[in-house]
């Protein structure tokens, strides 16, 4: 994350979005119906051969053969040696803190963002814009990461909100959910890790190490607050102190796998408690321990069978990764967590990490998925984007819900 100095920056691009979303963004008004063919077909799950979707207001409707389907609208969009497959999902994301431009970041073939750090929003887009939800700012402990390294005060509009107590902090997570948030996050970061991103000079020094971070208890009192509400629990996390108390707290989730090398022992407790691990192993590939750490979750996820731990996240509004879909993310994810082999089946899990089963683990039905009453969220390439993940950064064809953003197929 960069510049503490946000706000008349997040006021101009909470404005250009609106204003995008109310005048279209260029984008042609939503189809009643429209069918969309292709020569391959992810629909979240598996690869389809010579097939169609048929969208209605916005959802899909029906994935079939096209003589099944062309009866039932006229509208079409053949697109002939391409692939066709969901919007791909950004499960770690500061568009607001570092002012990203939604339409940017959609027609670079990412539909949906959570933005995990930063003011809080209520849901908004996907109906020809950015669909985008927030978990608002970092809940972190007083003089803690991230306010100790940007700056200013903490609160709702901010990057991150202190708690003190317990009773704080469950008051903060009411005041969150109510205002939206689709996640809660937290700190759990001591500093230290070489290669972290955070431990940069952000323009007001680095702090001398260990930096306070919450302890179990507060942790434990977010975690049940946040479940009682129906609600997860995502922990920034860079090495093995911090990722123990979000064990024993009760996180759900991991925003990064953690930066510094960490014992397998703790590694495989965390998978026993059942978390997910968004990856962020492109933007972190200069930290010493998280290959290694990918490795061995990838090992302890395949001893019991468990193949959808994964959440693909790039962690757009940093500058070392593109503002969209990120092919080197998904190449990191194929190597590095594909244990022994690389087979199609492993090509298909990073697929399933960026749409399916993003969509699952934000709650939101059948998002990431070309099923019926799907969000119709749909993007294309030419060619064969099992074969290269990079021409994913730059598609020809960006539909968010059964509104055409970019369609390169008609010239």
């Amino acid at each position: 994350m960069g510049s503490k100095h946000w706000g008349r920056g997040f006021k101009r691009w909470a404005a250009a979005a609106l204003l995008w979303q109310g005048l279209g963004g260029g984008a042609v008004a939503a189809e009643s119906c429209m069918i969309v063919t292709a020569d391959r077909v992810f629909d979240g799950y598996d690869l389809l051969m010579d097939t169609a979707v048929l969208t209605k207001d916005g959802k899909v409707a029906q994935v079939g053969a096209f003589n099944s389907l062309k009866s039932q609208c006229a509208k079409r969009i053949r697109l002939g040696d391409a692939t066709l497959l969901p919007g791909i999902i950004e499960s770690h994301a500061h568009l607001t803190y570092q002012n990203v431009d939604p339409l940017v970041v959609l027609k670079h073939g990412v539909t949906t963002v959570r933005d995990v750090g930063g003011p809080l929003l209520p849901p908004q887009g996907g109906d020809g814009a950015l669909r985008l939800v927030s978990a608002g700012p970092i809940i972190q402990a007083p003089g803690g990461y991230p306010l100790n390294i940007f700056g200013g005060t903490g609160g709702l509009d901010k990057i991150g909100i202190e708690v003190a107590s317990t009773k704080q902090a469950r008051t903060v997570v009411r005041q969150l959910v109510a205002g939206g948030a689709a996640v809660i996050k937290i700190a759990l970061e001591p500093g230290g890790e070489p290669g972290a991103p955070w431990m940069n000079d952000h323009g007001g020094g680095v702090p001398a190490t260990p930096w306070p971070v919450l302890d179990v208890a507060t942790v434990r009192a977010i975690t049940s607050e946040a479940h009682r509400l129906g609600k997860r629990v995502a922990a920034h996390v860079g090495e093995a102190a911090g990722l123990r108390t979000a064990i024993d707290g009760g996180v759900d989730e991991l925003a990064h796998i953690p930066c510094a090398a960490i014992d397998e022992t703790t590694l495989h407790d965390a998978v026993h408690a059942d978390m997910r691990f968004v990856t962020t192993l492109d933007t972190l590939s200069s930290c010493a321990g998280i290959f290694a750490n990918a490795h061995t979750l990838t090992h302890a996820m395949e001893e019991h069978g468990l193949y959808d731990r994964y959440i693909y996240g790039s962690e757009i509004g940093h500058d070392n990764v593109p503002w969209g879909a990120n092919g080197e993310e998904m190449h990191l994810m194929l190597h590095l967590t594909s244990g022994d082999g690389i087979d199609f089946a492993d090509v298909l899990n990073v697929f399933k990490a960026a749409t399916s089963r993003a969509g699952e683990n934000l709650g939101i039905a059948k998002l990431g998925t070309l099923t019926p009453d799907a969000p119709a969220d749909m993007i294309a390439v030419r060619g064969n984007a099992f074969e290269r993940f990079k021409i994913l950064e730059y598609p020809d064809l960006v539909i968010s819900g059964g509104t055409v953003v970019v369609n390169n197929f008609k010239k």
